[in-house]
């Protein structure tokens, strides 16, 4: 009897530690850190952050049969548009300096959890760290002895660029150039460079997630990002860098837009956006709304705003008549990006019982072309968002 308890004992034993396995190794998977590595070489070309510090970005390679496929993510974090909020950036050391910037944690489509991740796994992932303010999009030659900022975003993307080909990107059998809020933009900006400099790869789009930051038609809601443009071609010479298709038409700020040079890309792109966009609206429409709809009570002339807004931002985007070529997925939720944070079974924006992970993989792999806007006009708070659907 007391040989039957020990034996009943040492088994739930073993079976509590390998379920404490399972649970620990599920969560190394799913979130997991990567430390810096920095483009020392870079210096030399010019191509630092705004305090002159060598750039970086976080590598973890790809296993099994994603050991050729490869996900590089220009990270966002808004923009410095002043000497003063350029010089706050570099206190800062996450958004203006790589000095003693530390590791990062890898999550959301980032994943190594096949179930939780199952089309990009096991890819080889780059996120490059944003450090110039200016959305990877400065060259200005002249550093200010008053100051000593430096303005190369532009410089930067290229130089990592070219560590990471080194790495093994050039011999990419799939690739996706993405980019986050701010880290938007350029991942359109580059976007065909970027396939051009994988000539061999079959399979090269690129994603913007969280960053069509749109041009209001009403000159009070449009002065708020005119405002940011006009500092990143004045302060950080960005308008050399936009393309030449654009601001041979318009002003250069402008042309930072994505409704005004999007359609001259000729790699596939795939955009994410909330329709309400928590930094979008806030710097559109109404500052500081995000309590305001996670509590529900806007207010008849906020709920106008809303439906005119979102009317204007859908009129922006690409026409749905080559979705192989443009693939959207529209939600009405009232959050900001989603590639890392939103893009687990748990937590993944839905439209419809479609997730966006399911959307873009599909997309992305040629299984199937979406082209999805939510129906809702209105913003849906983060709380109430899986309210009447199926969860994911």
């Amino acid at each position: 009897m007391v040989m039957a308890t020990r034996c009943l004992q040492l088994f739930c034993l073993i079976v509590c530690s390998l379920a404490i396995i399972k649970t620990e190794s599920a969560t190394d998977l799913d979130f997991y850190e990567v430390k810096k590595t920095i483009v020392k070489n870079a210096v030399s070309k010019g191509a630092v952050c705004l305090d002159g510090s060598p750039p970086a970005y976080h590598f973890e390679p790809g296993f099994g049969e994603g050991v050729g496929n490869w996900f590089v993510q220009l990270a966002g974090g808004a923009w410095c548009t002043s000497v003063e909020t350029c010089k706050e950036r570099i206190r800062d050391n996450k958004v203006g300096s790589t000095t003693i910037m530390g590791p990062f944690t890898f999550q959301g489509i980032y994943s190594k959890n096949q179930s939780a991740n199952p089309d990009f796994y096991n890819w080889n992932k780059v996120l490059v760290r944003y450090c110039d303010g200016g959305a990877f999009t400065g060259d200005v030659e002249y550093v200010d002895p008053a100051t000593n900022l430096h303005f190369r975003g532009a410089r930067i993307f290229e130089a990592v660029v070219e560590d990471v080909l080194a790495k093994g990107l050039k011999n990419a059998k799939n690739a996706i150039l993405a980019g986050s809020s701010a880290g938007g933009y350029p991942a359109m900006l580059y976007c065909d460079h970027f396939r051009s400099l994988l000539p061999n790869t079959p399979r090269v789009k690129c994603f913007v997630d969280g960053g069509y930051f749109i041009h209001a038609k009403n000159q009070k809601q449009a002065r708020g990002f005119e405002e940011i443009y006009n500092g990143l071609v004045t302060l950080h010479g960005s308008g050399k860098t936009l393309p030449k298709s654009c601001t041979s038409k318009m002003k250069p700020l402008l042309c930072l837009f994505p409704e005004n040079m999007q359609q001259n890309i000729k790699i596939p792109l795939f955009i994410a956006m909330s329709a309400f966009d928590i930094f979008q609206i806030n710097t559109t429409v109404e500052p500081n709304l995000h309590d305001v709809i996670e509590n529900g009570t806007c207010t008849t002339s906020q709920n106008k705003a809303f439906r005119e807004f979102r009317s204007e931002f859908l009129s922006t985007l690409p026409k749905p008549n080559n979705p192989k070529m443009r693939g959207v997925f529209i939600d009405s939720v009232n959050h900001h990006t989603s590639l890392l944070t939103r893009w687990s079974p748990e937590n993944a924006t839905m439209i419809n019982n479609l997730s966006l992970p399911k959307a873009f993989g599909d997309w992305y792999f040629d299984r199937k072309y979406w082209y999805v806007i939510d129906e809702h006009d209105l913003p849906i708070s983060k709380k109430h968002e899986h309210d009447g659907r199926a969860d994911p």
